[in-house]
């Protein structure tokens, strides 16, 4: 059975031999961009590659389409050919520490219609404190076709979200800091503040004291609070640039609440536009 949502470091160590697992690195720093790519060079899971946020799972910036745009359909299909990413292919992807960059691939691997692919949980940190084996060199997996087709439906772009202020039936997410989100503080963005109508749900809400995923019944008792009653599929998870607000769409499928749709642009886009409503 394929995993969907998380993986364990027990269950991949067992599995680092099957060629139907392809593995990914995709450790990143926003404050230092070379940082994962130093790190994957020291050590990182045998057999691992490794994804870089702003190269590899992400597209060109205009100025007014958000830090981490969605990439080219066809560059993307590219990069997880490149990968050994194929039809059965069973894909893990790991960061750091919370999954917040590894949860990019997964959304990104599900958005073009591959949707065996897991997080792993904990990460390296839990990896490296299990003390489980590392390699210095650089995987290259035999390169595929990967055919994977976008699947519209699972984002939503700024003018459907502007259109749809106020829509009750529908609950615009958050991701960001309890403090970003008032509008209390913004070191990168142009302006202050966040979408009218959304609710707060920082990402790192999804984790337990651990840094482990919290438990699917906890993370549904949480998701509910910050929801109500809303269809899951009448959701739509933003954040700064579209990357840690996968993390929130992970955990609502992991807690069974699933067809949450993603605001690429997310702030970094909405707030490009001094026409955009802001509310603080």
């Amino acid at each position: 059975m394929a995993s969907r949502t998380l993986v364990s470091t027990a269950v991949l160590a067992a599995r680092l031999d099957d060629p139907a697992w392809v593995v990914v690195d995709c450790r990143f720093r926003l404050d230092d961009v070379t940082w994962g790519e130093r790190e994957y060079a020291s050590g990182h899971i045998p057999g691992a590659s490794y994804a870089h946020l702003d190269r590899d799972l992400s597209g060109p910036k205009t100025g007014t389409n958000g830090r981490h745009p969605l990439p080219d359909v066809r560059a993307l299909a590219a990069t997880f050919g490149r990968m050994g990413i194929a039809g059965g292919t069973q894909v893990v992807a790991y960061d750091q520490d919370t999954g917040m960059y590894a949860s990019r691939l997964w959304w990104l691997l599900r958005w073009m219609g591959h949707d065996a692919v897991a997080v792993l949980d904990g990460g390296y940190a839990k990896w490296l404190s299990e003390g489980r084996a590392t390699s210095a060199v650089s995987a290259h997996p035999q390169a595929t076709v990967f055919d994977g087709v976008p699947r519209p439906e699972m984002i939503v772009g700024a003018d459907a979200l502007r259109a749809g202020i106020g829509d009750a039936t529908r609950k615009l997410v958050d991701a960001r800091a309890p403090e970003r989100y008032a509008g209390k503080i913004e070191p990168i963005d142009r302006v202050a503040g966040h979408i009218p109508a959304a609710v707060n749900h920082f990402f790192q809400r999804n984790l337990d004291r651990a840094g482990l995923f919290r438990t699917p019944e906890e993370l549904r008792a949480d998701w509910r609070d910050t929801i109500g009653a809303v269809a899951p599929d009448q959701i739509v998870c933003y954040c700064e640039s579209g990357v840690t607000a996968c993390h929130n769409l992970l955990a609502l499928e992991h807690a069974g609440l699933s067809g949450a749709k993603l605001y690429p642009g997310s702030w970094s886009e909405w707030s490009s536009d001094p026409s955009r409503p802001v509310e603080r």
